[in-house]
Order: C-alpha cells, then structure tokens, then sequence
C-alpha cells in the first residue's frame, strides 16, 4: 500500500509538469509581490532599526522566505474535496481499498514538491537577485527550516481538509473557502508578522493554528534562531499537527455517513 501512496506522489508530480508554464509565470508574480512587500517595509522602517525584534534586512528574509515557503505548502484540498462530494465521484473512492483523507495527502505532496523545486528554489533565486535578502549560511538553520516548512504544508493541507470537508452539511462552501483562504493569509503572518499585531489579536493568533503555517518558520529563519528557540518552535508546529487530526477523524467519520449525490 506504501508503494501505491509513492506513484500517487510521482502521478501528481508528473502531472503538474504538463502546466509547468503557470508556475514559471508565478515566479513572477510572487516576485512582484515581495518587491511591493520589500518597499512597503522599507517605507515602514524609515529612520528605524528593528520592529517588533526584526531588523529591516530580517524583514526583507522573512517576507521573501514567507511568501517562497506558501508556494510549497498551498493547495487546493478544500475546493478538490468539495468538488468531489458535490459531484458524487467521492462515493466511488470511498469502496476503493485506501483512505481517501490519505491519497488526497498524497496527491497534495506530489504537487507541493513540483512547486518546491520548480517554484520555490527559483522563485528564491530570483529575490536575491533582485532584493537585499539575507541568507544564514548555518546548515542546521536550513535544515530546521525544511523540517518545519514540512509541518507548515502538513497544518495548511489539515486545514483544507476540514474546510473541505464541511461541504458534507453545508453543501456549497464556496463562501467559507474563501473566507479560510484570507485568514490563513493574514493569521499566518504572511501578510503582517505576528509579532506587528495589536497586543490583544497577537494573544488570540497565538491561540490558533495559523501562525504555526508561515510566522513560526519565516521568523525562524530570519532571525537565525538556534537551540531551544527553534527547537520549541517545531514543537509548536507539531503540537498543532496532532491537534487537527483529532477533529479531521470526527468530521470523518460523522460526514461520510450523510453523502448524497446531487445531479445524476
């Protein structure tokens, strides 16, 4: 079965080469977007030294480490999941011998790795071309990072699967997913660094499992953090990632008992 699951990852993979061109125009994009993030940082920190314990060069790493680590870990599980409930075709994969929440994992991973090496490394490549990016040249730093941007695809991929998944009761969730998407964003600190929150929200964000999707790993990273810092950080990331498969598994096996097809 380990072995179907593997070719489940390469077929995804192969797939998303056939439209390789979308991401090498994405590498632009998200190029453009960590410029206007760059000179709106710059404009921010005029005439200071640090915010919120980054200095303006850590800013510049964390925002482009940030918005490269969202080209791995971002998905579309939730709007594939309610496709395939409203459709009908999910009941077809439910009497097949795999778990479906696993092979859509699957599936997820085979496309976040052809975004790693097709989008992420170049999309980086092209920031510290074009921008004052500050790379740790500390091996275990980079290491720590991999580990945790893997648990940030993980916690993103669980958040998409709940959302999609309440398309059992709600039938059409379009509206919640767009509404998942703006909070993963801004809660996340891929917008804003959490750190920059108003003392209260800060208090709430640190309470969800947002921040541990691109603020834990970009501040990591940005500022260098080794040892216990870092360490206790993974935790967090990974205490997050046991939490969610607790209401993944009842949403489960509670909504799997109320499919019905809509259409023929």
């Amino acid at each position: 079965m380990t072995g179907a699951y593997l070719e489940l990852i390469r077929i995804r993979f192969m797939t998303m080469l056939a439209y390789r061109m979308n991401y090498y125009n994405g590498i632009i994009i998200y190029a453009i977007n960590i410029g206007a993030y760059y000179f709106l940082w710059q404009a921010i920190y005029s005439g200071r030294d640090e915010l919120a314990g980054l200095t303006a060069g850590q800013m510049t790493t964390y925002v482009a480490v940030s918005w490269m680590a969202r080209a791995f870990y971002f998905n579309n599980l939730d709007r594939e999941i309610s496709n395939e409930i409203r459709d009908g075709s999910l009941a077809i994969q439910m009497i097949r011998p795999y778990h479906y929440l696993v092979v859509k994992m699957m599936q997820a991973l085979g496309e976040g790795l052809f975004r790693l090496l097709l989008f992420t490394i170049p999309g980086l490549a092209v920031a510290l071309l074009l921008f004052p990016v500050k790379l740790p040249a500390d091996p275990a730093v980079w290491a720590m990072f991999f580990v945790m941007i893997g648990f940030s695809f993980l916690i993103h991929s669980q958040i998409n699967m709940l959302t999609g998944l309440c398309a059992f009761y709600l039938e059409n969730n379009e509206g919640l997913m767009r509404m998942k998407r703006v909070a993963v964003d801004l809660l996340s600190g891929l917008v804003i660094p959490v750190s920059l929150f108003p003392g209260w929200a800060e208090t709430i964000v640190k309470w969800l499992p947002f921040q541990a999707i691109t603020y834990v790993p970009g501040s990591v990273f940005a500022s260098g953090a080794r040892g216990a810092d870092a360490w206790q950080a993974l935790g967090l990331q990974a205490f997050w990632c046991a939490v969610l498969l607790v209401p993944i598994a009842l949403l489960w096996r509670s909504a799997r008992r109320r499919l019905f097809v809509q259409g023929g």
